[in-house]
Parts: structure tokens; sequence; C-alpha cells
């Protein structure tokens, strides 16, 4: 069993709106007091749990009189935001001494009521599922669901967002039995790249999509008519809109896209490896703007994610490994060759394409570490 979450459009009514909008705005008030009265106590050297954190920012906030809006919004979203900078301050301690494992966090950022994104969060007694389809939020009321598939259990929590583009959703947390895919005899080994956004070591190749690339006039058209609108004005407004949704449409195309690709391949292989490709440093180079339009890391996380779902193997390969420089016919290593250089001839006369030679390395790189015992690095079997 994995959670999951499913995510749907939504279309609330202009009083509905309304609602949001404030249960946004003391979600973000609430979060804020919290972070504030966090980092006051540990100037202080007082130690303050979260019931009394909770106590300070809710229940006593809504009794004076500069907080008593508060008690406008359901309570479960004021304490789902309490719940939120707990977990913001602890994983910056976590993260501090060592505990969390990843890159270092910094310090919480307070919220800003100018973030273009906007999310609230309901446990179970804060909403539910009526019969006519639609979802009930306490003190928002019944929301017209945009359903395109069936949850698979009943959800433990919803999250409700607006994005930048001014666009709603509910995002419910469910837990999903999946069952595995029957077993595949074929493995496989990806060289990601630019030109060609995938190569496969069995031939199949993926072209390079360029969504960003494809929508450059219409976002330069957009950022154009939004750079000529008046600071303040409502015009502006409607124009960062549609900056936003110009954006937001690109990264949902992308997305798609990636999950279609991503589950065929998890479908038709039992075994997938890829390059650990160091995304982050080659995005401060001049290929940045491609870098990201390819989406590499998104990628990979959806195929390792699947593969631990419908019980496939993946790996990532050592990112230090010469995949593009060995020979896979004879495993003799060629040296390194500028990225113009797309084919090349070995000593043993054998001739490669450069991204499916290295295609072949990753998958045999793969394999070889897949039948390490030891856990060590090992070279692919010539």
């Amino acid at each position: 069993m994995v959670q999951l979450r499913y995510n749907f459009r939504v279309y609330p009514t202009p009083g509905q709106r309304i609602s949001l909008a404030r249960a946004f705005g003391c979600a973000r008030v609430v979060y804020n007091d919290n972070l504030r009265a966090r980092g006051q106590a540990h100037a202080a050297g007082v130690k303050l749990s979260d019931t009394d954190l909770q106590r300070l920012v809710v229940t006593e906030a809504k009794r004076a009189p500069e907080r008593a809006w508060l008690a406008d919004v359901s309570s479960v979203v004021l304490v789902q935001a309490c719940q939120d900078a707990r977990a913001a301050y602890r994983n910056w301690w976590d993260s501090l001494s060592g505990k969390r494992k990843g890159a270092k966090l910094g310090k919480p950022r307070f919220r800003s009521r100018k973030d273009n994104r906007q999310a609230i969060r309901f446990t179970r007694n804060g909403f539910s599922l009526r019969p006519n389809g639609r979802v009930y939020v306490a003190k928002v009321g019944e929301l017209k669901v945009s359903w395109s598939r069936g949850l698979p259990s009943d959800p433990s929590s919803v999250t409700i967002i607006k994005d930048a583009g001014g666009r709603y959703f509910v995002s419910f947390v469910v837990v999903a039995d999946d069952q595995p895919l029957p077993e595949m005899e074929t493995e496989v080994g990806i060289d990601l790249g630019l030109a060609t956004f995938a190569v496969c070591s069995d031939g199949k190749t993926i072209a390079s999509p360029r969504f960003l690339r494809q929508a450059e006039r219409r976002l330069k058209k957009a950022q154009q008519a939004l750079s000529r609108k008046e600071e303040g004005s409502k015009n502006r407004v409607k124009a960062r809109i549609k900056v936003a949704l110009a954006h937001v449409r690109v990264a949902d195309t992308r997305r798609d896209w990636a999950h279609k690709h991503s589950t065929r391949i998890i479908r038709e292989n039992q075994a997938v490896y890829v390059e650990d490709l160091c995304v982050k440093g080659l995005a401060r180079t001049r290929l940045a703007k491609s870098v990201h339009d390819a989406g590499w890391s998104m990628f990979t996380r959806m195929l390792e994610e699947k593969a631990a779902r419908y019980g496939r193997a993946f790996s990532k390969v050592d990112r230090w490994f010469p995949s593009s420089q060995l020979c896979s016919v004879c495993g003799a290593i060629d040296g390194p060759k500028p990225l113009s250089v797309r084919t090349w001839t070995c000593g043993c006369g054998a001739v490669h394409d450069r991204d499916l030679n290295a295609a072949k390395n990753i998958l045999a790189a793969g394999l070889a570490e897949s039948l390490n015992a030891c856990g060590g690095a090992v070279s692919p079997a010539a």
C-alpha cells in the first residue's frame, strides 16, 4: 500500500471564492504568527510546546479584537497551518543538526499575501464527499469537482489549491493498493539528452518536445503586454494572470507528457537504468534554459516512483561512469569527446552512435550493479 495524491479541478462560485480567499488569508496569518512566536521563544530561551503555540496563535488570538476575524473560517484550517509551521521549523533544525538528509534548508520564511499560489488543508472532520459528486468544505460549502477518475479509497485529507493562474484544485490523499505488473523479460538503459530527449538501449528514441521553446513567442507577447500596464491597475492584474496561465500551460503539458512516457517505459520493461545526472550543475551553464525545459529530474523521479509502485527495478548509474567514452562491444575507453561528435569508431572496428552506445553502457553498468552483492562500484562486462 502506498499513499498517493489525486488532483482534480474545482469550480467555486463567486461567494465560495470569497470564503476561500478569507481562509487562505487566515491560514497565512496563523502560519506567520506561529513562526514569529517560535523565533521569539527561542531568542528568549523559553521552551513552548506545540500545544502552547497553537493555543497562543489560534485560541487566544480569536479572543483578541485584532484577530477576532479568525473565527470566520474553519478551525481545521488554522490547526493545519500550525502543523505546517511546526514541520517547517523542525525540518530546518534537523537540517542544521544533520538529522535530515539532503541539501541544507534555510530558515522558514513568512508567507506573503502577494504569493500567487495559495493552499489550505482539511482533515477528515473538515470535509466530506457528497452523493451528488461534490465536495463539502467546512464554512465554504459544496464545491463542484471535475472528476476524471474515481478514488481508490476514502481520502484522509484534502488540500485546496489556488495556482498562479487563478485556477482552483482539490488534492486528495488516498491509499492505493496497486498490484505488481506482470513480469517482463526486457530491461532497458536510458541515455537522456537535449537534441533527443531519451535514447534507449533497445534502439527506441523519444524526441525532445521542447515545450518552453514552442511557447516562447506566446510568452513573449504576454510578458510585453504585462510590462506596459500601470502598476496597481486592474489591467495589470489581468495581464499577470495571462502570463501565469501561459506558463502553467507549458508546465501542465510537460508533466502530462512525462507521465505518459514514464508509464509506458515501466510497463514494457522489468528493470530501468538511467544515468545520475547533475542537473543543478548543468543548469548553471549556457544550456540552462534547455536543461530546465527538458525536465530530466521530473522524468527520472516518475520512473523511480512508478517502478516502486508496480514492482519494477530502477537504478541510477554513477554520474562519473564514462558511458560516452566506453565501447559497448570491446569495453575499451576511447577518451572524452566534444558534444559535436555524434558518431565515432572504436579501435575494434565498431561504429557507434554516441547516444545509443551510452544507453547500452548504462544498461550494462546497471546490470553489473544489480548483480554486485557487496554494494561496491563495479565495471560492466565487455
